[in-house]
């Protein structure tokens, strides 16, 4: 017959107590308190309107241009924001659904201001030249946004997504030193169709190189930042300054101040 092998109580004792000691003091040892431990393996942030203030860069660009240029001092400064703006998000829905390229994109969008407004067209070329020097110059932070991106980072992987031509978003990238943060800097020209599709958002899954649903995305977008992204099985940050949100539409959290976004990742300011 067999017999069970003998127990040193001894040594049992002394196991125990070691591993109580362990679990008590353990958490001492750990390279960040538990409450900071990441929630998300990963985290891409939208450019325009999200971290940099493309809304406020387009209109004071208008509003200068207005008045460096004659041909446009008969059109009130609010007429010509309205109306290219119009004009602008309408050309770019056609653009990021195929039915036009790049190059109708960008002379349409300024000669169809100067017709809508019914000043001569041949200033078009001038009207672009002019606008763009103007809303580059104009480039700026959101409130909180350089201080929340610079915090997340030292917490957790971050990238950027944008829609947007090339050379332009690089440009943001290399005023705002974006590239200091991360080699994931992904824009949809580059890759050939634009948030809200899935296949943006899936080669910018590969590039993170973790699940779809390891990453949190935050965006100002409704359509193409929030939906977009949940779409393909991301967690959604919705950066929200229009209105008080009182439905998240599916985004793990609806904010407008950049400390929300913070704490919700339990990051100190």
């Amino acid at each position: 017959m067999q017999l069970a092998p003998e127990i040193n109580l001894q040594d049992s004792a002394h196991r125990l107590e070691t591993r109580t000691i362990l679990s008590i003091f353990a958490p001492q040892f750990r390279k960040e308190p538990m409450k900071n431990t990441p929630r998300y393996a990963f985290i891409y942030f939208d450019i325009d309107d999200t971290l940099l203030d493309h809304k406020a860069a387009e209109q004071a660009a208008l509003e200068q241009t207005r008045r460096q240029r004659t041909y446009l001092h008969h059109i009130a400064t609010e007429t010509l924001q309205q109306t290219y703006h119009r004009i602008n998000a309408g050309l770019w829905k056609q653009y990021g659904e195929g039915h036009i390229d790049r190059a109708f994109l960008e002379s349409s969008r300024f000669a169809w201001t100067l017709r809508d407004l019914g000043t001569d067209l041949e200033h078009a070329d001038d009207f672009r030249e002019t606008y763009m020097g103007l809303y580059e110059r104009n480039w700026d932070w959101i409130p909180g946004a350089k201080q929340a991106l610079t915090l997340i980072s030292r917490h957790y992987p971050v990238g950027f997504l944008t829609n947007g031509f090339s050379e332009v978003q690089q440009k943001k990238a290399n005023r705002f030193a974006l590239m200091d943060l991360t080699s994931q800097y992904i824009i949809s020209e580059d890759v050939g169709c634009m948030k809200p599709m899935a296949g943006i958002f899936e080669y910018a899954t590969r590039r993170a190189g973790v699940r779809p649903d390891e990453i949190l995305y935050v965006g100002d977008s409704l359509t193409s930042d929030i939906q977009g992204g949940a779409s393909f099985g991301w967690h959604t940050a919705w950066f929200n300054r229009v209105q008080p949100a009182q439905h998240h539409h599916g985004a793990v959290l609806s904010f407008n101040d950049f400390a929300q976004l913070l704490a919700h990742l339990n990051i100190q300011g």
